[in-house]
């Protein structure tokens, strides 16, 4: 798949981002840690997401010290460059430690901090863009570990949102020793739960759940274990819904939505909208 071209389809520019979909076995099968987003929000206010964000200019414009598959790699993987590549993933590590305080880099290749508190002051001039990731790692002396995330899904906003994104999906397991917190200014709450707990929220209203996100918890509450979740082989296609007539209905078209919406507990909650 070639390039795409970030405004072929509309006159609000595309933006690229990253999201990454934290797991960890429970005693029930595989958690998901879920943030909601505060209403104060100017994109998906009041959504139960994933951790991510759009990609910084700064993201994978200088050198660091790499650990596991190159760029070129991620590039084969979401049908780009390796440049916009590389600035997926260094978003994708970026995001994750500002928004949750889970650093996916080790002091070595084959390493990863146990313990984040340390960095509690960078973590806060990251958010602020005070600090780039590149001069970050750079200073701690720490390696990315991009052999920790695994490339999941596509999904791009529709045409009819004001705001648009191009996001990658990424997966990937907690770090033995350590925690994922709220400490953000972007989370008014935050929890791990199972696929199934999440649905079974969004289905009673106490959540809402936009197509990407209720897509991706689906798709992970069909695996036993964080192992399974990782060794799965994805074919990844960027998906953009579209709005098309359904029963006299105008409603957003994607891989079973007719599920979705058969489930969605207010439809007026949507909106029309599809967060990354």
């Amino acid at each position: 798949m070639s390039e795409k071209e970030p405004q072929a389809d509309s006159q609000q520019p595309i933006k690229d981002a990253s999201t990454v979909m934290l797991v960890r076995d429970g005693a029930e099968g595989p958690e998901i840690f879920l943030q909601r987003r505060v209403g104060a929000m100017a994109f998906a206010a009041g959504m139960t997401v994933f951790p991510g964000g759009g990609v910084d200019p700064s993201d994978g414009t200088a050198d660091i010290a790499w650990s596991g598959p190159e760029p070129a790699w991620w590039a084969e993987r979401f049908a780009t460059t390796e440049a916009r590549a590389k600035a997926l993933v260094c978003a994708a590590v970026r995001e994750t430690f500002e928004e949750c305080g889970v650093l996916l880099a080790g002091p070595t290749a084959d390493s990863v901090v146990s313990d984040t508190t340390g960095y509690r002051d960078a973590r806060g001039r990251l958010e602020r863009r005070e600090l780039s990731l590149a001069s970050f790692l750079a200073e701690e002396e720490l390696v990315l570990r991009a052999d920790l995330l695994r490339p999941w899904a596509n999904w791009i906003t529709p045409v009819i949102e004001p705001r648009r994104y191009d996001t990658r999906f990424f997966v990937a397991i907690l770090p033995e020793g350590q925690l994922a917190d709220g400490a953000t200014s972007e989370a008014a709450e935050v929890r791990w739960s199972t696929p199934a707990e999440a649905l079974a929220r969004w289905r009673s209203g106490a959540d809402v759940l936009l197509p990407p996100t209720w897509t991706q918890l689906v798709e992970l509450g069909e695996f036993h274990s964080t192992a399974d979740i990782l060794a799965a082989q994805r074919a990844i296609d960027p998906i953009l819904p579209v709005l098309a007539d359904s029963d006299g209905r105008q409603l957003l078209s994607f891989p079973d939505n007719h599920r979705y919406f058969a489930d969605l507990p207010d439809a007026g909650r949507l909106k029309g909208s599809v967060r990354p």
